[in-house]
């Protein structure tokens, strides 16, 4: 039997690696759709146009199933999908159910993290009434706009305080000050596998990568700040105290002029 099997980037190599343990007598076609990804901002016809071209594809190539490992394919396309090919097509979903089961009777809630296409799809919607009673939250905001901000940075700021840093130096919203970050701006995944003979082994593989507001990918070159200060030796050595840390009082110079 030949499987198909369909992600709008290479994050459905973990259902490969799964389909592959279940079923190692299957044969198995990825494709993964990165010359259009990120599905999650266009339209749902968009996405489905795109999901049909790839299913077509998988079908001309004799795969006998198809399985949709991406939330958002499943989400706007898998029931047009199934009117029109007449084989199994199989998509992936929101875990809302173990989650709610997880949590049963603690009191605590579940928050569901989705691109904007299956926030807004019927499918996400039906998951949350029937496993739970979905509760809305609206956040007030705009308390803290145009109030006066600076970030301190080095180079072990990483990863998500680089996005962040990126995302206010971007917008013009802070002053960030310091030296240079770390510059780890991917995010990757490890795949272990099992040979035939028995032997083991893994590969790691860059599932996604961080891009700043202007567009520029920060991995490798890190963010360079907009006044640089380095903390001297002399400083280093001493017990830490804000009162010598030049990077803070010129922090508090500069927040104190805005």
């Amino acid at each position: 039997m030949k499987i198909g099997i369909f992600d709008s980037g290479i994050g459905g190599l973990s259902v490969l690696h799964q389909a592959m343990i279940i079923m190692p007598e299957a044969d198995y076609i990825f494709y993964a759709d990165v010359d259009n990804v990120p599905y999650g901002e266009k339209t749902k016809e968009e996405v489905r146009k795109l999901v049909d071209h790839a299913v077509g594809f998988l079908v001309d190539k004799g795969c006998q199933a198809i399985v949709l490992a991406c939330n958002t394919a499943t989400s706007a396309a898998i029931s047009y999908l199934r009117e029109k090919y007449k084989l199994p097509i199989i998509g992936i979903e929101p875990a809302v159910k173990p989650a709610v089961e997880h949590i049963h009777e603690s009191g605590k809630r579940v928050m569901v993290v989705s691109t904007p296409v299956t926030a807004k799809g019927e499918k996400l919607k039906k998951l949350v009434d029937k496993y739970d009673n979905k509760q809305v939250s609206l956040s007030q905001g705009g308390n803290t706009i145009g109030m006066p901000l600076v970030v301190l940075v080095n180079g072990g700021s990483a990863s998500a305080s680089e996005v962040v840093t990126g995302a206010l130096k971007d917008n013009n919203v802070a002053t960030v000050i310091g030296t240079t970050t770390f510059g780890k701006g991917i995010v990757q995944q490890l795949i272990p596998f099992v040979q035939s003979d028995g032997d083991t082994g893994a590969i790691k593989v860059t599932t996604s990568k961080y891009y700043c507001p202007n567009g520029e990918n920060i991995h490798g070159k890190g963010i360079e700040p907009d006044i640089n200060v380095e903390l001297s030796e002399e400083v280093l050595s001493q017990e830490y105290s804000r009162d010598i840390d030049t990077q803070f009082q010129k922090a508090l110079e500069v927040i104190r002029q805005k």
